[in-house]
């Protein structure tokens, strides 16, 4: 995923699950680029680009609810109990169907439920128009580094202004940002920070084997195993269960 691009996305390009640009679509949830004015194939069937974003989109991702919904609450702003509770409303069920899987109480509770999500959605219209009229004010507010969306445990470490980073990286790689890492760190920050470096390194197009991973990484660190694991870790890039595929989330491709 490029961070940068989901995060300025509107709501309704969130909500397609792809922007538009003058000469592609790009899907929001994984970074794919599909080229405009070129013809593609999917089940033995060709398809021009809009279109063919959007099955990409259901086919490798189920849908942008199911995406959206299974994201970290850091992101979604809800528990884990009422993304549940979407997720079943959104299947079609209804209340008593939602209460015997949920084992709540009674349909009350379910009303409950509703009204409460209904809230926070008036909320987060107010909230939303508020950050846009501030954005438009605030100019002092401090440039900061995207978040991957795939991050995990997001809390004060994230907090990075790019000042903050510029200066990290021209400490930690003297020998500018395509050289050696001079020293893994300690600091919190700092391992975003360089992690967020070396995942750029990487094709976000593309699927990457363990060994490849691991020859991309040599020239980094010595130590390229604790690297590759802190990239998984940290979120900027994902495996599958046996560990044979490897992939970017955040896109930080510049």
């Amino acid at each position: 995923m490029n961070s940068e691009i989901f995060w300025n996305a509107s709501l309704s390009e969130m909500k397609q699950g792809f922007v538009e640009n003058d000469e592609s679509y790009v899907c929001l949830l994984c970074g794919k680029i599909v080229e405009k004015g070129i013809i593609y194939t999917s089940g033995g069937v060709l398809y021009e680009a809009c279109r063919f974003i959007k099955i990409h989109i259901s086919d490798e991702h189920g849908s942008v609810f199911k995406y959206l919904s299974n994201l970290d609450k850091k992101f979604t702003g809800i528990t884990d109990h009422q993304s549940k509770l979407i997720q079943l409303f959104y299947q079609g069920k209804d209340d008593e169907s939602v209460r015997l899987e949920m084992e709540i109480g009674s349909a009350a509770t379910i009303r409950h439920h509703r009204f409460v999500l209904r809230e926070k959605e008036r909320q987060a219209k107010v909230f939303l128009a508020m950050m846009e009229l501030l954005r438009e004010r605030d100019v002092h507010a401090p440039a900061m580094v995207e978040i991957p969306a795939t991050a995990k445990m997001v809390d004060d470490r994230y907090n990075i202004t790019i000042e903050e980073q510029k200066k990290v990286l021209e400490k930690l790689f003297p020998h500018g940002p395509e050289g050696r890492l001079e020293r893994f760190p300690i600091k919190e920050k700092q391992k975003i920070i360089v992690l967020r470096e070396i995942v750029k390194r990487f094709d976000p197009e593309r699927s990457y084997c363990e060994r490849e991973i691991n020859e991309l990484l040599k020239p980094v660190f010595d130590d390229f195993a604790t690297i590759r694991r802190y990239l998984i870790e940290y979120g900027f890039m994902t495996r599958n269960a046996d560990g044979s595929i490897y992939r970017t989330t955040s896109g930080f491709k510049e």
